[in-house]
Parts: C-alpha cells; sequence; structure tokens
C-alpha cells in the first residue's frame, strides 16, 4: 500500500476554486431539476369535438425529404376533423418530394402543394417556407401548426394539442416528441446533446423562468393564427437557425402564453441516419445562440462545461491522486462529494429520459446507457456551434452572417 502522501497547497487552493466555480451552476441545477415532480404530464392522444372543425391549417416545409416524409404524410392523413388543411410548402426539391405530397393529395383532399419563392435577403429557409404557408393557409383557421417531414404523427396529435392550449388559453405551444434511434453511435451520442436541453431549461412541461429562457420545437408547432397576424408571421425568426425558440421567446416576450410540453405519446421523429450526421446537423443547432444574448450563451456554456462536462474530467483525476495515496481532505474531499453527485444526478436523468425514446427499431439498447459518458464531447459540440455561424444548412448556402433584428 501506498503511504499517505501531504497534498501540496498550490493543489487545495486549485480544489477551493474549482468548488467556488462549480457550487453556483449547482443551485441553478437543482433549482430547474426540482421543477420535475410538478411538470405538466405528457399530453395524451384525444379525439376531435365539433367545435373544434376546420380549425387548424398545418405547414410542412420541405427540401429534399423524399426518403422522410412518407410515415409524416401517413400520420396527418389520420388526423381528424380538425384539421382544414396540410400546406405542404416545398423549396424546390429534386428528389421527388413533391411528386410523393402529390400522390397523398390524391387520397387526402385536404393536402396541398406549394412552391415557395426564391429566398429573399435576410431569410433563412425554414422560416420562409413556414411564412410562405402561413400566408397561403385559410384565414377561417383559428390556429397555424408548424410540422416538419421528418415527424411520425400519431392518432390523436392534433386534438389533444388542440383541446389543452385552448381549455388552458395558450397562444403558443410547441411539444418534445419521442426520439426513434437505431445504432448504437446515436444512442450513445444523441442522449447527450439532448441532455444539454434538460440542463438549461429543466423538463418539458416545466414553467420558463422568463421570456428569455422558454424553450420550444418546432418540429409541432402551435400557434394562434390571430397572434401569428401580430408577429407580421415568422417575421421576428427570419435569421435564426433556431427559429422555433427565436419566435416563441419574441412573442412571449411580447405578452403571448407560451408552452413546451411533453409530447412523447403523440409525436415520433426520426431527425437523423447515423453518430456523424447527429454530430453535424443536431449539434451545431443546439447552442441557440440566435435566440439568446451573448452573455447568456457564454453562461450556458460555462454552467454546461461545471455541472455536465467537468465531473468527468474531475472525478478520474481525484480518483488516480487518491490510488496514489494523496489524502483528498478539506476542498479536495468536497470537491470529490460535489463531483460524485453529479455523476449520480446524471445517471438518474438518464433512466428519467427513457419515456423520450422508441427502442423499437434499435440495434443495441445498452448503449444508451453509456450517453453520460457522452457529455464531455457533447458540450465541446455545443461549444463549438456557439463560436461558428452555419453557413450551410439543408443543402443551401448562406453568406458568413446573418443578423436581423426583430420588427
Amino acid at each position: 500500500m501506498f503511504a499517505e502522501l501531504s497534498t501540496p497547497t498550490w493543489l487545495m487552493a486549485l480544489a477551493a476554486v474549482l468548488l467556488v466555480l462549480q457550487l453556483p451552476p449547482l443551485l441553478v441545477l437543482l433549482s430547474r431539476l426540482l421543477q420535475g415532480p410538478g411538470r405538466r404530464p405528457p399530453l395524451q392522444p384525444q379525439s376531435a369535438t365539433v367545435d373544434q372543425l376546420g380549425s387548424v391549417s398545418i405547414v410542412v416545409p420541405t427540401l429534399n425529404e423524399a426518403q422522410r416524409i412518407g410515415p409524416c404524410l401517413a400520420g396527418l392523413s389520420r388526423q381528424g376533423y380538425e384539421v382544414r388543411e396540410v400546406i405542404v410548402v416545398d423549396s424546390r426539391s429534386t428528389d421527388g418530394t413533391p411528386d410523393l405530397v402529390k400522390q397523398a393529395a390524391t387520397r387526402d383532399p385536404r393536402f396541398r402543394l406549394v412552391t415557395d419563392d426564391p429566398l429573399p435577403p435576410g431569410w433563412v429557409g425554414r422560416p420562409w417556407a413556414l411564412h410562405t404557408g402561413f400566408l397561403h393557409s385559410s384565414e377561417h383557421s383559428q390556429w397555424i401548426l408548424g410540422i416538419d417531414a421528418d415527424t411520425q404523427p400519431q392518432p390523436g396529435l392534433v386534438a389533444s394539442l388542440l383541446q389543452s392550449a385552448t381549455a388552458e388559453q395558450y397562444d403558443l405551444v410547441s411539444l418534445a416528441p419521442q426520439f426513434i434511434l437505431k445504432t448504437p453511435g446515436e444512442l450513445w451520442l444523441q442522449p447527450a446533446l439532448l441532455m444539454t436541453l434538460v440542463y438549461r431549461f429543466g423538463p418539458a412541461g416545466a414553467a420558463a423562468a422568463g421570456a428569455e429562457r422558454v424553450m420550444a420545437n418546432g418540429q409541432c408547432f402551435l400557434c394562434r393564427r390571430s397572434l401569428l397576424q401580430q408577429l407580421d408571421g415568422y417575421t421576428a425568426a427570419r435569421a435564426s437557425f433556431c427559429d422555433d425558440v427565436t419566435l416563441a421567446r419574441y412573442a412571449a416576450a411580447q405578452g403571448a402564453r407560451v408552452g413546451f410540453w411533453d409530447g412523447s405519446q403523440l409525436l415520433k421523429v426520426r431527425m437523423y441516419e447515423g453518430i456523424a450526421e447527429t454530430w453535424r446537423e443536431w449539434g451545431r443547432s443546439l447552442d441557440l445562440k440566435d435566440a439568446a444574448s451573448p452573455g447568456q450563451v457564454w453562461w450556458d456554456l460555462w454552467y454546461l462545461t461545471a455541472v455536465q462536462a467537468m465531473p468527468w474530467l474531475v472525478l478520474p483525476v481525484l480518483l488516480v491522486l487518491a490510488g496514489l495515496g494523496l489524502s483528498l481532505s478539506g476542498p479536495l474531499q468536497g470537491l470529490l462529494w460535489l463531483n460524485l453527485g453529479l455523476i449520480a444526478v446524471r445517471f438518474a436523468l438518464q433512466a428519467a429520459i427513457q419515456p423520450s425514446y422508441d427502442f423499437g427499431q434499435t440495434q443495441s439498447r445498452w448503449a444508451f446507457w453509456l450517453a453520460p459518458l457522452a457529455d464531455v464531447p457533447a458540450v465541446f459540440r455545443i461549444g463549438l456551434s456557439s463560436m461558428r455561424q452555419p453557413t450551410q444548412w439543408r443543402g443551401r448556402q448562406y453568406a458568413p452572417k446573418l443578423s436581423v433584428e426583430p420588427q
């Protein structure tokens, strides 16, 4: 056995500094996670009621979605008479997407294909397509529902969302889906990236602390027509690569009642194929810098580093020092227990998010439980994205910087 070694003063001082730096983010994390028990329960499927007849126009933005849009179109066809129309706004796809929409329209007359105009200066493709769909929607629809082409709407989705939003007098509601993952790499990385959102905003269904902390998901985004008219459609989010969060926060700042709810029983999504695409495509949008001030972006990055990434770096070092016979006392002991606690919380959250995943097509479910080991690369990915402005997205090229303030 090693004889116990005295601890260098500089190491004790470093441990004290790390404790001081980690404690405030830890308290913030606990305050957010304590909202979990009181959060809104997941929405359940509902049947349409007579008063909902024709009250919703659905807008689906597409660009080369032929490989993914089939389940979305089928799911929307299974929605009830609360859906007046389904407007698929295509941005000149070259893979046969419009043909699939036209085929769907022969089976369900509610489907309508619209081709959007060329992208105006200062606009990102997705909000432009959604804005186009809003302008083409029926004025008799009271609600506009944006749905992404990679989603798989389940029966009763629209009626349930509509009933809850109307009964509770919300103006804008979006849903957190159930994710379909297949490969071990996705199961390892994607939950770690998702956890960066849980750490920053708390669980879906929890109340936001203010307009600047509102979370939203454009994959299923319901908004009152009257609110969109007041906001001039999607103009406020025209230059944003996270247009859903940008628009939701802008609406909340104008006094709208905004909710982000658990829709895992109503909406499934297969976003990306494999770990490389997940890292490249989803990772670069999760920093949410287009919807936040620079100060908020950098605080969130430090916060994630302190409570999600740092435990996996600090704890092994402390265990090695203890194995070498170094006395872990004072600040070192406090640092050890703090980071052990953070890792215990992380595994508890991994268990808590299981209902957010559909494992029916999963090759190796065991990889899901290794996701906490991807926390360091996940936080690194958020940091990398925070320092870069996208110049390519979904096949489109953009100028190095788009910066347009809401009107």
